[in-house]
């Protein structure tokens, strides 16, 4: 008992279908699984509702948590069952999502009827996809971590670059709805802020001695200190960065019609 409280992160039942009071981590999988169902429904019910210009963005809002939450009961499952990381499927998610999230920027850009060129879409999608793939490699080992997370961190400030002084911010300087305005700035502010805690937790878990695994705590092993808080730590960054991307896109539109009707 004594052990569990030190411990409470710890699923005693790890192997069966119960998820145990104890197992913090497999909470958080649970609630961002069942956040990103209710995220889903809602943004797909939205899309009758918002203007004709918007109902793509807010598509594509409900297809990132769609996907969230069907790569999410695969997460919690092995985490619950087996007390393991479930690095693949993460991947797997992010490898979808995290593109998908990248083209909102072209789809509010393309929305102002400005004539964004589609390479503008394509440079900033492909390398959104490198960023995942680097970090992905790095987990599973075939590159090191250090070399993943430096690729990766290449990759995400040449995005937030591009949103800030590059060719996507001068498209984003001749936006003339309110809406569409504010739908670039929040997105661009939760690229270069909310996506941080993504590099913070591969760092402390991998690269700064001392906090992360270690050949006595190695990624697969239970019980570890690093593996639960690196999980908690992706499935509340999920969580917020899905969750608000789409709800910024949603609320944009809303605010475009009611320009609209007022106008």
């Amino acid at each position: 008992m004594a052990d569990m409280a030190a411990k409470p992160y710890v699923n005693p039942n790890a192997g069966s279908h119960a998820l145990a009071p104890h197992d913090v981590v497999g909470a958080t999988f649970y609630i961002a699984c069942n956040m990103m169902l209710a995220f889903t429904l809602f943004f797909f019910v939205q899309v009758g509702q918002v203007p004709k210009q918007w109902k793509t963005s807010v598509s594509v809002a409900g297809l990132v948590t769609g996907v969230a939450w069907y790569n999410y009961t695969f997460m919690k499952d092995q985490w619950v069952f087996e007390q393991n990381s479930p690095t693949t499927f993460r991947y797997t998610d992010w490898l979808i999502t995290v593109p998908l999230q990248i083209c909102e920027f072209y789809f509010i850009l393309k929305s102002s009827g400005s004539p964004v060129p589609s390479s503008l879409g394509t440079k900033m999608f492909m390398m959104s996809i490198l960023m995942v793939f680097s970090g992905w490699l790095a987990e599973i080992d075939i590159a090191s971590k250090l070399t993943g997370f430096v690729v990766g961190m290449l990759c995400w400030l040449y995005i937030v670059y591009e949103t800030f002084s590059g060719e996507a911010a001068a498209y984003a300087a001749k936006l003339t709805s309110d809406a569409s305005k504010s739908a670039y700035s929040t997105l661009r502010l939760i690229v270069s802020v909310g996506w941080t805690i993504y590099p913070i937790g591969f760092a402390v878990a991998y690269i700064i001695p001392g906090l992360g695994f270690s050949p006595e705590n190695p990624p697969g092993s239970q019980n570890g200190v690093p593996q639960a808080a690196l999980n908690i730590i992706y499935n509340i960054a999920d969580l917020v960065n899905k969750g608000a991307f789409g709800l910024c896109v949603w609320s944009a539109a809303v605010q475009d019609k009611e320009g609209a009707l007022l106008g």
